[in-house]
């Protein structure tokens, strides 16, 4: 059986990868997952926040967004281990690329120009395989024009492109408007790849303590639906970017699923952290499984079986939505 399939230029041995979780942020960890079966591994995120603290930056944010959130480091937790920032990180990614046999991605989180460029130099110099920008912001800011985040992550990614020649992955929340045509501007850019989707962290309100609660919770299979319609639509119409689906895998069902609507590989981090990094050997050994029952040779077989074609996708979908409504009965 052949499970071997390519993302971002990289050839992978099948197509999980371990996305950034605390269990691959040490040596340790990372040689578990590969042992493990994972294709890929990417680091935790080098956060914006953390460089700029740690270089002690004092003017103000430059060029790209240059006011969209001057007051986030004010925020951000500091820094409590003197090893911890951009010198340990790439320490870390040359450590864990002479350790293993399979690509080693990095991940840059942040939204603005400040640091990212000479980071990114960085991380190409210490070994990584590719670089992932995990762009996380939420644009509320009064003074924010419509098409501003859009075009800020465009330039972004043309800027890190323009200093660095390794593979570029772009991990986006699905929050956009006319996420399509946004896709296709990040492909032209230079994007090699797009990381579909980002969970955005939502608060809650603990009603006794009356406190804004903002703990992590992992994400479920209920969530595929959103990466399923966009992987599936987007398949037919970026010409050189790959896509790496992520969030909500919990068994083999959200990998196959993930696959036939288009994936080039799957992330998987929360299911990692219910049940050990052992649990990818389960994983891959029930799409080996499946692929054989249904008489696939290979994991390439089954890509893109289910995406939509460009043509009429969006009337199709429209048709879709209709139709649900409308044969829907609930409980009687």
């Amino acid at each position: 059986m052949d499970l071997s399939t390519s993302y971002l230029g990289l050839p992978l041995r099948n197509p999980v990868i371990a996305s950034a979780s605390p269990l691959s942020a040490d040596l340790g960890g990372i040689r578990r997952l590969e042992d493990c079966g994972a294709a890929a591994v990417v680091l935790p995120s080098l956060f914006e926040e953390q460089l700029r603290r740690e270089q002690a930056l004092a003017e103000r944010m430059i060029d790209i967004g240059a006011d969209s959130s001057p007051e986030t480091g004010s925020y951000f937790p500091a820094v409590s281990d003197p090893r911890s920032g951009a010198a340990a990180y790439l320490d870390l990614i040359a450590r864990a690329r002479a350790a293993v046999d399979i690509p080693v991605i990095a991940s840059l989180n942040g939204s603005t120009l400040s640091g990212w460029i000479d980071t990114a130099t960085q991380i190409e110099q210490a070994g990584a395989s590719a670089i992932e920008l995990n762009i996380y912001r939420i644009a509320s800011g009064p003074t924010v024009k419509i098409g501003d985040p859009v075009a800020e992550c465009i330039a972004l990614v043309k800027a890190v492109r323009a200093k660095t020649r390794l593979p570029l992955a772009v991990k986006l929340h699905p929050y956009y408007s006319a996420f399509g045509a946004f896709a296709e501007s990040l492909d032209d850019a230079g994007a090699d790849g797009l990381v579909l989707f980002n969970r955005l962290y939502q608060p809650d309100i603990d009603l006794a303590s009356l406190c804004w609660n903002n703990d992590i919770t992992l994400s479920a299979p209920n969530e595929i639906r959103l990466g399923l319609l966009w992987i599936s639509l987007l398949g037919t119409r970026l010409p050189r970017a790959s896509i790496a689906a992520n969030t909500g895998v919990d068994k083999v069902d959200e990998i196959i699923k993930y696959l036939l609507a288009g994936a080039d590989a799957v992330m998987v981090a929360s299911v990692l952290l219910r049940k050990g990094p052992e649990h990818l050997k389960t994983l891959l050994a029930e799409l080996e499984t499946w692929l054989n029952r249904r008489g696939f040779g290979s994991v390439s077989a089954i890509k893109g079986l289910m995406k939509h074609q460009a043509a009429g996708a969006e009337a199709q979908e429209r048709g879709d939505y209709i139709s649900g409504l409308l044969s829907y009965r609930g409980k009687r």
